[in-house]
């Protein structure tokens, strides 16, 4: 039976029609004239651009730039792809199998692992412990992975948590794959918005030979709508996600491999992620000065990374009903923290600009406000 992706169709339902729209996991994405004059480009410079299909796996100079930011890797490892979303579903559909095991962190995005479940895939999980600044329970990693296990998912930084793996978490994962030759697929679409002054978040792309990295222009690059996404995978696996990309989409848009490109040169994509820093911490600031006037009813793990956090509030009611109140009386979205198995959570977007934060913010106090007194 075919299994929804709840988050996505919760967002589908509700995220056109509210006013404060917190639902989102990028940072407040750019306008085309914002990243033309970031690039110093000239927008009649596009113009010439032909709007035709480009390469099918992706402009060979796009291939180039993207190869360059993980050690090790070539054009031939790479498949430009229809934003991360693609790209999950391509792996799933190349690498599982009805009858093969997949384990995933538990709370996590459930892109690939609702992909592997419609396959006939078993899925295990193992934790990441709220308690403990939402670390990876390695005992049970080293429980959960048996010789059935085909695939690690791995988001790193993490969706919805914010987690950063640290070195003793990255071996583990890839001493208990190596154990059983299970592949790694890494969900790398937050890295570059790690919060202060943290360093970049390292990829697994060439820490182990059975590694496949993801990543898109969604998150850390404000650039969600340009739907451009990419895997990295040992060259010999690449015609295989190729000819199922064939059916899916065919390729990416001309447009999105030309601005992609602009955006990951070396001269821009810096420019990119320090913004996309600036938002995240001051935004995170923002939260948590707003919820501090209920400061008994809600509490906070600081995320390592990314524009988002998990918010934990004590109140009588369950997350999804918390949501739809939200919606239907503050004119405001949150996720729900049911799309992730936490109840009595919701996930928040804060990387937004300071005067619509302090709006949504004082609308969700509101709702808990009358809560408190009902």
């Amino acid at each position: 039976m075919f299994q929804p992706f709840e988050l996505e169709h919760y967002l589908s339902d509700n995220e056109q029609d509210v006013s404060y729209n917190f639902s989102e996991s990028g940072v407040h994405p750019l306008t085309l004239g914002e990243l033309l004059d970031i690039a110093g480009i000239e927008a009649d410079a596009l113009r010439e651009t032909l709007l035709d299909y480009p390469e099918v796996r992706g402009k060979a100079e796009l291939r180039e730039t993207i190869a360059a930011l993980y050690p090790g890797a070539y054009p031939d490892n790479v498949l430009v792809t229809v934003g991360a979303s693609e790209a999950n579903h391509l792996v799933a559909a190349t690498l599982l199998e009805a009858g093969d095991a997949v384990l995933a962190m538990h709370p996590s995005y459930q892109q690939l692992s609702g992909n592997a479940i419609n396959r006939g895939v078993h899925l295990d999980t193992v934790s990441l412990i709220e308690d403990e600044d939402w670390a990876l329970d390695l005992a049970e990693l080293e429980q959960r992975v048996t010789p059935a296990t085909k695939l690690l998912s791995i988001i790193n930084p993490h969706n919805p948590t914010g987690h950063i793996l640290n070195e003793a978490e990255r071996t583990a994962i890839i001493r208990a794959a190596d154990k059983v030759g299970a592949w790694i697929v890494a969900d790398e679409v937050y890295a570059g918005t790690e919060r202060g002054e943290a360093p970049a978040t390292p990829s697994f792309w060439g820490q182990y030979d059975r590694v496949i990295a993801i990543n898109s222009m969604s998150k850390a690059y404000g650039l969600p709508g340009l739907r451009t996404g990419w895997i990295v995978a040992p060259a010999d696996w690449v015609p295989a996600l190729w000819r199922r990309h064939e059916y899916a989409t065919i390729s990416a848009t001309m447009l999105g491999n030309e601005l992609t490109e602009i955006a990951l040169s070396p001269a821009v994509r810096p420019k990119l992620t320090a913004r996309a820093r600036r938002l995240i911490d001051r935004g995170f600031d923002v939260l948590m000065r707003e919820l501090a006037a209920q400061e008994d009813v809600y509490s906070v793990v600081p995320p390592q990374a990314s524009a988002m956090c998990i918010v934990r509030y004590d109140l009588p009611i369950d997350s999804r009903r918390f949501a739809d109140r939200l919606v239907a009386e503050q004119d405001t979205l949150v996720v729900p923290g049911s799309c992730f198995g936490l109840p009595r959570h919701f996930r928040f977007s804060s990387a937004l600009e300071e005067t619509y934060l302090v709006e949504g913010i004082r609308r969700i106090n509101a709702l808990v406000g009358s809560l408190l007194h009902a």
